[in-house]
């Protein structure tokens, strides 16, 4: 049986192209055919800001959008995030929805696929980084940038990368791969 990969949606601004480099991550991990790849998109669960009155190491979810969120977390075995650079940073929404949790993300691996200008993203992917390693996520080293990222969707808006970019998400989806089974016995329950 594949492992399980969360392709998520980093951002839920109105406009994103999240959705449209997703759809082709998503696509592509499928194809690479060591996960069962699905897209998860933040906006579908339309998390306020941390509303829960426990804190999420407790588990005491009182709201149906977090126990929705905790679910979808919960069931992969590794993630796969598309997120934009905002201001330099990562996008607030998704720093909201990591936050939300604690041990769904614990001993999961996590890879990013970043876009933006200049950068393609990758000031927010550093900072995201360190973010998914402090609630025990083991995020893989090299992101795949995605610079001036608009250029590669075409009036159908459909994305079509480069070489560059392709050849670097096969390279992260193996080494996500060697991960995932890495870290697998570590979420098993206690014997």
């Amino acid at each position: 049986m594949a492992l399980k990969l969360n392709v998520i949606i980093g951002s839920t601004r109105p406009g994103r192209n999240g959705p449209t480099v997703a759809k082709w991550v998503e696509q592509f991990a499928k194809e690479h055919g060591q996960f069962d790849a699905e897209l998860v998109d933040l906006a579908d669960f339309a998390l306020p800001l941390l509303d829960e009155p426990a804190h999420p190491a407790m588990r005491k979810y009182e709201h149906e959008h977090t126990k929705r969120w905790g679910e979808s977390v919960a069931s992969a075995d590794a993630f796969l995030f598309v997120a934009p650079e905002y201001d330099y940073f990562v996008s607030a929404a998704l720093v909201n929805a990591i936050q939300c949790l604690f041990h769904e993300w614990t001993y999961k691996p996590a890879a990013i696929v970043s876009y933006g200008g200049v950068s393609g993203g990758l000031r927010g992917a550093q900072e995201l980084r360190q973010l998914l390693g402090n609630v025990n996520v083991v995020a893989i080293n090299q992101p795949v940038p995605v610079p001036f990222y608009t250029q590669f969707i075409n009036d159908e808006g459909i994305f079509t990368p480069n070489e560059a970019v392709t050849s670097g998400t096969t390279t992260l989806l193996g080494e996500l791969h060697k991960w995932a089974v890495a870290l697998k016995p570590m979420r098993q329950p206690a014997q």
